[in-house]
């Protein structure tokens, strides 16, 4: 068995074609080809259906895919283990993150990951930019969406699903009443995540699959999600916000989950890199850090 076989048939998949491979790794296009032929060859199936305007991956091909993706991907981590054992881990990591990311899910990753390897270097750049890692020098970032990423020549790894939630205070339902269907939402004072539009929309999903949706006039927008669980906190008005956010705050009774058998949106946290190519230990462990931890962290219930 030829490993390289595999290797370069997960590049090719992943950058949907053999010009695009190539032209990442930094090898002819030819050697790509003749590698996948090679596997198909062994294989006896036909992995991807080529021509010179058609690039398609075989419904076997993209089973292999999953499989060999994930046997890189142990060889990788297998290959730092080992590393770890012989070496302390050095090196300096170059991460991209959105102000609430860093804020409430990464910050204790980052400083337990430093207190393991002293001799790392974190910079952190946080924006809510979405910025070019290849232009900027950037290893990784690390990106919340509710749809697909747009497709690009960078490596995408899902890290963890999101569920959003409405949040208020206990003074604030006392006040203006406690909605027990998403129906009795209507009136409610809000806030909303975004300056953009200036007003605001509830979209909900109870445990059956049904949806709901209500406008709402916002008394306050913005970006930053510690202003506005502040001001929920303070009794202005309901707030949507990824549950995990207000998971402290629902424990010490500062903040209640507003109809809780419903959803308010969820969304995916993903890692993108530029490449696997020449990647440096620290910032492959690092990756696998945030693969083990983040998860955990952002669960609605966190377990220490």
């Amino acid at each position: 068995m030829d490993m390289n076989d595999y290797f370069y048939f997960v590049h090719v998949v992943e950058k949907k074609g053999f010009s695009p491979a190539g032209r990442a790794l930094n090898i002819p296009k030819s050697r790509l080809s003749r590698h996948v032929s090679q596997l198909e060859e062994k294989l006896g199936v036909r992995l991807i259906q080529r021509s010179s305007r058609h690039f398609n991956v075989t419904d076997v091909g993209e089973a292999l895919y999953l499989h060999a993706r994930t046997a890189l991907d142990e060889i990788e981590a297998a290959n730092v283990a080992v590393k770890q054992q012989t070496n302390t881990l050095t090196g300096k990591v170059r991460l991209s993150c959105s102000v609430g990311m860093a804020q409430f899910a990464i910050c204790e990753i980052v400083s337990n990951f430093l207190k393991d390897n002293p001799k790392v270097e974190i910079v952190q750049q946080v924006t809510n930019e979405a910025v070019d890692l290849i232009e900027t020098g950037v290893d990784m970032a690390i990106r919340a969406h509710t749809g697909q990423l747009p497709d690009s020549s960078l490596i995408q790894r899902h890290l963890a699903s999101v569920v959003w939630g409405l949040f208020a205070s206990p003074s604030y339902l006392e006040k203006n009443g406690i909605p027990t269907t998403p129906e009795e939402l209507e009136g409610h004072s809000g806030l909303k995540l975004g300056w953009k539009p200036e007003i605001g929309n509830w979209t909900l999903r109870g445990l059956d699959g049904s949806d709901f949706s209500i406008p709402y006039q916002p008394c306050l927008c913005s970006d930053d999600m510690v202003t506005l669980k502040h001001a929920a906190s303070t009794g202005l008005g309901i707030i949507g916000l990824p549950a995990y956010i207000c998971r402290d705050d629902v424990k010490v009774n500062r903040l209640v989950r507003v109809l809780p058998e419903w959803t308010a949106g969820d969304a995916q946290i993903s890692l993108l890199m530029p490449s696997r190519r020449g990647v440096t230990p620290a910032v492959t462990e690092f990756a696998n850090y945030l693969r083990e931890w983040l998860p955990k962290e952002v669960a609605i219930n966190k377990k220490v």
